[in-house]
């Protein structure tokens, strides 16, 4: 399969347009009314679109690398990203922050957001993104070190429940010399944050 081929989708589109049916019968609408009739599948293509990271192997991204004897940092900052919190199926969104410290092995930049939307596009927490982005970079580029920042809004937090717009959740993760060494952790900090 070439990178850009989709894989085999194993949404079930008719069950979640099924579903959304029962849904707005249960919240008392009448899903046949002109505004609603296709918001079944609406949602259902939506779902599809927004957990087509599911059945995709992040990490093949990462596969095409380049021999290089670059042995300082690599840092791509503000990726956008947007994920679906698997605790209430509402979105959270941001900005992913990623380092890595070459051995002998470097990656196209536009690899690196590919990585991080394809682990997106999953039910997720937030913690277990920023891990899955770390390791995938210091498994498949056998990186010497590995950093990765996310900061993001949840709209389980801002629109419900508690109820507090502007709240952003930053979570970081580090591999590697990024985690070992306290110079390299440093700089690799002051990199990510921009600062």
């Amino acid at each position: 399969m070439t990178e850009n081929a989709q894989p085999e989708k194993k949404i079930d589109t008719a069950a979640i347009a099924a579903a959304v049916r029962q849904i707005l019968l249960a919240v008392g609408e009448d899903p046949d009314r002109q505004g609603l009739k296709d918001t079944p599948d609406r949602v259902a293509r939506m779902y599809g679109e927004l957990f087509d990271g599911m059945d995709q192997d992040a990490s093949r991204h990462l596969k095409v690398h380049f021999d290089e004897q670059y042995d300082e940092m690599v840092v791509l900052r503000d990726i956008p990203f947007h994920s679906m919190c698997e605790h209430h199926l509402l979105p959270f969104m941001g900005k992913a922050h990623v380092a890595y410290l070459p051995a002998g092995k470097v990656v196209g930049i536009s690899k690196l957001a590919r990585t991080v939307d394809t682990f997106a596009h999953r039910p997720q927490v937030q913690e277990r993104l920023t891990c899955q982005i770390a390791d995938a970079l210091m498994d498949e580029l056998g990186a010497r070190g590995v950093g990765v920042i996310l900061e993001a809004t949840h709209t389980c937090m801002t629109i419900r429940g508690v109820k507090k717009p502007g709240a952003e959740m930053v979570t970081s993760v580090m591999r590697g010399l990024f985690k070992s060494n306290l110079a390299t952790r440093t700089e690799a900090m002051k990199l990510l944050c921009g600062k």
